[in-house]
C-alpha cells in the first residue's frame, strides 16, 4: 500500500514508518481554524506541487485543519465520479462569511462536479439542533448532494423543512451503522473517506473539539462497510495546543468553545492518538480499492 502522507502544521502526528512528511508549520497561523478564500487559495497553490503522485492516507493534524480535505477530495475526484464519507461529530457545513474554515468545507465538496454525494456520519453536535439549524447550508441537503447521519440529536426541524431524505436520526451508533450498511449493500461507486476523530467518545481519544458517541469498534465497522471502494482518505482530530497571534482568530475559536487542553496530559493524549492512528491506517488500507 502507498505510504501515508503527513501535512505537518502542528507537530501532533507521531512518526510513521515510510511516511512522507511536509513541513507546513510556517502556515499554521494563516490556515489553522480558518482563513480568507484568498489565503487558502495561495496555500493550496503552494501545497499541490509538493504532493507525491501516489500516497496513502493523509494525516492533517488537529481537527482545526479539516478544511484541507476539500482540495484533497477535489484532486481525488478529478479521476472520476466518487462519493465522500465523513465520520465527524459536526456537520462541517456551517456558514462562515469570512472565507473557509474547518466547520464550513463540506458545502464546497458537495458542490464539486466529481462528487456525487457526501455522507457525514456520527453527528451528535448541537450544530444540527434546532437552535443552530439556520447556520447550516440547506441547499446541498435539499438537492440530495449531502446527507447527515445523526446520533441523539433532535432534528425534527429537518422533517418540517422537507429534508427527511437528507437528515437521518438514530438513538445509537449501532442503529446508524446498521442503516448505513443497508444503504451500502451492492454499491460500487468509489469513495473518499475522511475521518475526524472527534466522532469518537473522549474515552477513546482526546481531540481539540467537543466529541461524539462512537466507540473505536463503531468507527472500525464503519470503515469495513466501505471495503474495496476507498480511493483516497484522510485523518484529522489529533490533539495539539496553539495560541493565535491574531485577535480575530482568538475570538472566533473562543466562540466555538474549544475545550481547554491540559499541557500536563498532552503527551499522554498524543501517544494514545498515535496508537489509534496505526490501527486506523491498517484498517483503511484493508478497505482500499
Amino acid at each position: 500500500m502507498p505510504a501515508p502522507l503527513v501535512l505537518d502544521f502542528d507537530a501532533s502526528v507521531g512518526a510513521l514508518a515510510g511516511a512522507t512528511r511536509l513541513d507546513l508549520r510556517a502556515w499554521q497561523e494563516r490556515i489553522r481554524f480558518g482563513s480568507t478564500r484568498r489565503t487558502f487559495a495561495r496555500f493550496v497553490a503552494a501545497l499541490l506541487p509538493q504532493l507525491p503522485p501516489q500516497h496513502g492516507t493523509v494525516l492533517l493534524g488537529s481537527g482545526d485543519y479539516h478544511h484541507l480535505s476539500w482540495p484533497l477530495i477535489e484532486r481525488a475526484s478529478a479521476a472520476g465520479p466518487c462519493e465522500v464519507v465523513v465520520f465527524d461529530n459536526h456537520p462541517d457545513n456551517m456558514r462562515f462569511p469570512w472565507g473557509i474554515h474547518c466547520g464550513s468545507w463540506v458545502r464546497r465538496v458537495a458542490a464539486l462536479r466529481g462528487v456525487a454525494r457526501v455522507h457525514v456520519l456520527g453527528i451528535s453536535s448541537h450544530d444540527v439542533g434546532l437552535g443552530h439549524a439556520w447556520e447550516n447550508h440547506l441547499a446541498p441537503l435539499w438537492r440530495g448532494r449531502l446527507e447527515y447521519w445523526t446520533v441523539g440529536v433532535a432534528v425534527g426541524w429537518a422533517r418540517r423543512l422537507g429534508l427527511r431524505h437528507a437528515v437521518h436520526a438514530f438513538d445509537s451508533p449501532a442503529a446508524l451503522l446498521e442503516r448505513f450498511a443497508e444503504r451500502q449493500q451492492g454499491a460500487t461507486t468509489p469513495l473518499y473517506l475522511s475521518i475526524d476523530k472527534d466522532v469518537l467518545d473522549p474515552a477513546v481519544a482526546r481531540t481539540n473539539w467537543d466529541q461524539g458517541r462512537f466507540s473505536e469498534a463503531d468507527l472500525m465497522r464503519g470503515i469495513d462497510l466501505l471495503a474495496g471502494r476507498v480511493i483516497g482518505s484522510d485523518i484529522t482530530g489529533e490533539v495539539s495546543t496553539y495560541r493565535y497571534a491574531s485577535w480575530w482568530k482568538r475570538q472566533l475559536s473562543a466562540l466555538d468553545a474549544q475545550p481547554a487542553i491540559d499541557p500536563a496530559q498532552l503527551a499522554q493524549w498524543q501517544a494514545q492518538q498515535h496508537a489509534l492512528n496505526l490501527r486506523l491506517l491498517a484498517r483503511i488500507d484493508a478497505a482500499r480499492r
